[in-house]
Formats: C-alpha cells, sequence, structure tokens
C-alpha cells in the first residue's frame, strides 16, 4: 500500500484539511483538535498500521511517517495526538491484554482513541523505569501511580500504562486501561510553549483492575517498550519534526519569494544572504527526510544496524527541526515574529522534540554507548 492509493490519501486529504483550518485556534486557546480527531476516528487513520485481519488498513513505517508528518505540518497537536494512538496500538498489537480481546479491533475502527501514559515525575524522562507500583488484590491488581506528560488525558479512550511488575517489582508491566475506570484523574492542566493542544497533562492514578488487562506476560513490559514501542515513537516523533520543519521552510519560502523590498524594487530572496538560508534549510530538511526514509525501511525489514538507526533518528530530526524553525523565523523576521505567519507556531512546537522522552541528548548517549560496545541500560 503507499499514499498514491485512494484510502490512505483520501483520508489524509480530509484529515489535514480539518487540521489546519482549526490549527491557530487550536494553538492561541490551547483548544484540544476535536474536529481533526473526529476526522481521524471517522477516516481510518486511527487504525492505519494495525492488521488487516484486527480491522485496520495494514500500512507500514513507511506510509505512517508520510502520514504523522503531512498531520504535523498542518497542526502539530494533531500529530502528536495521533501519534500517541498508534504507539498504544502497536503496544496492544503486541500482545492484546486477555480481558479486552475486541480491543485492537475497536482502535482500529476509531471507536476508541488510546494513547501512552509511560513518563512519571519520579524517573522523569527516563520513561523506561517506572517507580509507581502494582500489587496482587485477590484476582484483581491494584495500580497506583503519578504520570506526568499524557497525551490526550482528558479524551483518550484507554490508556497504555506502565509500572513496577507485580509479579517482579525488578521488571515492568504495561497494562491497558480503559479511561472509564474509577481513580483515573487529571491532576493539573495542559500549558505548553508549544503543542498547546494536545492536551498532555498529568494524571493521578489510584486503580483497581483486572490482571486480564496486562499486555503480555508479566514482567515483559520493559522488552515491548524497546522492541515495539521506541521504534514507532521514534519513527512518529522525527516525522513530527520534520513536518513541522516543511511547514516552516515553505511558509519561509513563500514569503521571502513574494514580499517586496519596494525602494528597491525587488523581492526579499533577491538578496544572496537571503537565498542561502533558505537553500540550508532546504537542504537539511531533505537530508533528515531521507534519513528517516531509511529508519523507517529498516524498521518495516529488520537488520544489523536497525537498532542505530532507531537511537539516532530522532535526534537528529529533533535537532534539525530546532536548527530549520529558528532559521526560518531570522529569514522572515518581524513577519514570522509577529504571527503574520505560521512559522512562530512551528518553531515553538519543534522545541517539544527534544526534551520528549526519550531525550535528544539521552538517544545521543545510547548511540554513542551501542557504537562503543557498552551496554545501553
Amino acid at each position: 500500500m503507499t499514499m498514491t492509493q485512494t484510502p490512505i490519501a483520501e483520508a489524509l486529504a480530509e484529515v489535514t484539511a480539518i487540521a489546519a483550518a482549526h490549527a491557530e485556534e487550536v494553538d492561541t486557546d490551547g483548544f484540544y483538535p476535536i474536529d481533526a480527531v473526529d476526522a481521524l476516528r471517522r477516516t481510518g487513520l486511527l487504525g492505519l498500521v494495525i492488521s488487516e485481519e484486527a480491522g485496520g488498513m495494514g500500512a507500514g513505517p513507511a506510509e505512517f511517517i508520510d502520514v504523522v508528518g503531512s498531520l504535523a505540518a498542518a497542526c502539530g497537536s494533531t500529530a502528536m495526538i495521533y501519534l500517541m494512538h498508534v504507539a498504544a496500538a502497536v503496544t496492544v498489537a503486541s500482545a492484546p491484554p486477555q480481558a479486552m480481546p475486541d480491543l485492537l479491533s475497536r482502535m482500529a475502527s476509531g471507536e476508541v482513541l488510546g494513547t501512552l501514559a509511560f513518563s512519571e515525575k519520579g524517573s522523569r524522562s527516563h520513561f523506561w523505569a517506572p517507580v509507581s507500583e502494582s500489587v496482587i488484590d485477590g484476582e484483581d491488581l491494584s495500580f497506583t501511580a503519578y504520570k506526568s506528560w499524557v497525551t490526550s488525558a482528558g479524551h483518550a479512550d484507554v490508556f497504555v500504562m506502565s509500572s513496577k511488575s507485580a509479579v517482579d517489582p525488578d521488571t515492568v508491566d504495561l497494562y491497558a486501561i480503559p479511561s472509564t475506570t474509577p481513580g483515573l484523574n487529571i491532576a493539573g492542566p495542559w500549558r505548553g510553549l508549544g503543542l498547546r493542544g494536545n492536551e498532555s497533562s498529568p494524571m493521578s492514578v489510584a486503580v483497581k483492575i483486572p490482571a486480564g488487562y496486562r499486555i503480555g506476560a508479566a514482567g515483559s513490559g520493559f522488552g515491548t517498550m524497546m522492541a515495539t514501542v521506541l521504534p514507532w515513537f521514534n519513527l512518529g516523533n522525527s516525522a513530527v519534526s520534520l513536518g513541522l520543519s516543511r511547514s516552516a521552510v515553505d511558509a519561509a519560502t513563500a514569503h521571502v519569494t513574494g514580499a517586496r523590498l519596494e525602494h528597491l524594487d525587488q523581492a526579499l530572496s533577491a538578496l544572496p544572504t537571503i537565498r542561502a538560508q533558505v537553500a540550508k534549510m532546504s537542504i537539511a530538511l531533505a537530508a533528515q527526510y531521507a534519513y528517516l526514509a531509511a529508519a523507517a525501511a529498516k524498521v518495516a525489514n529488520p537488520v544489523e544496524d536497525t537498532g542505530l538507526f532507531v537511537l539516532g533518528v530522532k535526534a537528529s530530526t529533533n535537532d534539525a527541526a530546532l536548527a530549520i524553525t529558528e532559521s526560518a523565523m531570522r529569514v522572515c523576521g518581524g513577519a514570522a515574529f509577529s504571527k503574520h505567519l505560521p512559522i512562530e507556531r512551528a518553531f515553538r512546537d519543534a522545541r517539544a522534540g527534544s526534551v520528549m522522552a526519550p531525550t535528544a541528548d539521552v538517544l545521543y548517549d545510547f548511540y554513542g554507548k551501542a557504537l562503543t560496545g557498552l551496554p545501553l541500560f
């Protein structure tokens, strides 16, 4: 399946048009993009990478990064909401919870919007090391946690959450927890420099859940995080960074081509310094797209160095987005700073990627460890 085939392309065109129309309102008012999310549900894109057997579109990493990047170019908040749903969906697909055998098909159909809830105040960006605990409570589990940065906190239908294993606290368990479960509470508002509409609020958790909500075997959560969540999340986060960068480059190019220095009777693009900056942005963006495409191909068909690409691509694209959007701001000057252009929104949204777990700095460290033969953890 490719992006030129109608099911994905038509669905994406519909969603991006809606997302773009509301992007300024979403950013300015911190408004959750309900219309765009409803379109994601309606068009089937929530099931993009879920198997056809489970009711999804059966697409792979290449289609995934194209969809996420296009969404990000339209609205960064919508793209992050979508990314977190897909990350939750592939986690559920890896080992559907016994107590919810139809969960994956409901995520594919658009009935259920999912999200991840891994990061915690106690371990911060080290998302793989929860400090929260679950304990066996008869035939159920009691689970308490304080989760930070939960995208779609007030809107998701199911949360994929992590905790220390109830069987072995030195390992990690993952659970799919419906939003209707008593004891799930939003602990505070979401206010951010960028991605203002994705409602990444903290959540307090004190729930009693069936053991059948667990995803996979007891103690298998860390392996699932590394083998399933990390590759898909890093690809998607990279695509968000490059989608935001693309929107900034396109807006900057259009501005310097159309805006004129009337006293010289020439466009801004007549200045060699302006042209050079636009060229550098475009080349950097093209190089990062090539890197992301290579990483997606390796995730689709793993080979020996796939892990290095998974580690490197998010850090590289995050940093590139910082540089590209800053250059676009400088090239367009006051027109960008004063919000006459959408560049300052992309500039702010792009800042989130490098501090989103796993952070760019942590990934560089992991990459260096992998290169030098040191254990990552």
